[in-house]
């Protein structure tokens, strides 16, 4: 327990550190912008590509998967009933959906991994499912009914394959499986990218924080309050039932699944809404408020099963 909270507090003052740099300006104006990509394009795949290359395949696929891809369609399913009751539109209930059980696996996901529950490997499984399964099936509904990109299908449908994380994530399971070992003179350069990884993404995140303007006062509101209800409460709580009653999760195990789907709705939506312009402010509202939220609801998941 004292070990989880203590990862808490680590991920809280560099946060921390990173809202002080963004109030003094000391990385300019495009400083967060630079640090994301940092981590996006080089720092995280590093750190995934290592990790996997060495883990246990058979703990990383494993119920827990299963576990988190259930609570994701759960989720995301009672958002579409209410949205087609409502008549919210396809376009919009899409998103809607998406922040209600798409989690920040990358940005947040890698920090909490490594400091909370341990191992980065982790939150690799849920990274891939999202990119390469639920990625591909939104895109397809946005395309289909909002207009979306001009270009063809096949290509936006393999978007998701061409993120730097996925191929790390991807790259590191190929090389697990095949048994290969990676010679130190190509792993250690790897591992050194890859420690500036999680720092990147907590500096960047705190930077944000500045300057962000408070939701729910705008014509989303019912929408944001559902989806962000769903995601910080309904998806734990889905999650810690399956992993705990059905799938005799315990210990680390359960803690690892109630963890990963208890993090909040992933800022990447936030690009899926502007691309197809449905749905904007209710994405960027639900990202921000289930962040705010999900803090608190990350300690107590963290006080009760660590």
């Amino acid at each position: 327990m004292q070990g989880v909270l203590s990862g808490f507090a680590v991920i809280a003052v560099v946060i921390g550190v990173g809202y002080a740099i963004g109030r003094r300006g000391y990385l300019g104006g495009q400083g967060r912008e630079v640090l994301t990509k940092l981590a996006f394009h080089v720092a995280s795949p590093a750190l995934l590509f290592t990790t996997l290359a060495g883990a246990d395949l058979s703990v990383v696929f494993s119920t827990r998967l299963l576990v988190t891809a259930l609570g994701t369609a759960a989720v995301a399913g009672v958002f579409v009933a209410v949205g087609v009751v409502r008549r919210w539109g396809v376009g919009r209930t899409t998103i809607g959906a998406l922040c209600a059980g798409y989690v920040n696996s990358g940005n947040l996901g890698i920090p909490i991994a490594v400091y909370v529950l341990g191992d980065a490997s982790l939150v690799a499984p849920v990274l891939l499912f999202q990119l390469v399964g639920v990625t591909p099936i939104a895109v397809t509904i946005l395309d289909l009914t909002t207009g979306g990109s001009k270009r063809p299908l096949w290509q936006r449908l393999l978007t998701p394959l061409r993120n730097p994380i996925a191929l790390g994530s991807l790259a590191g399971v190929a090389v697990s499986a095949a048994g290969v070992r990676v010679p130190g003179p190509v792993m250690d350069p790897l591992t050194l990218i890859g420690n500036m990884s999680v720092p990147a993404v907590l500096l960047a995140f705190g930077i944000s924080l500045r300057g962000s303007t408070l939701p729910l006062r705008g014509g989303e509101r019912a929408p944001v309050l559902l989806a962000v209800g769903l995601k910080t409460v309904a998806q734990p709580l889905i999650a810690w039932a399956l992993a705990a009653w059905v799938f005799g999760l315990r210990g680390a195990a359960l803690l690892d699944v109630v963890v990963t789907s208890a993090l909040p709705a992933a800022q990447n939506l936030y690009t899926y809404a502007s691309t197809y312009r449905v749905g904007e402010v209710l994405a960027r509202e639900a990202i921000l408020l289930s962040t705010v939220v999900s803090v608190p609801g990350l300690v107590v998941v963290a006080a009760v099963l660590g």
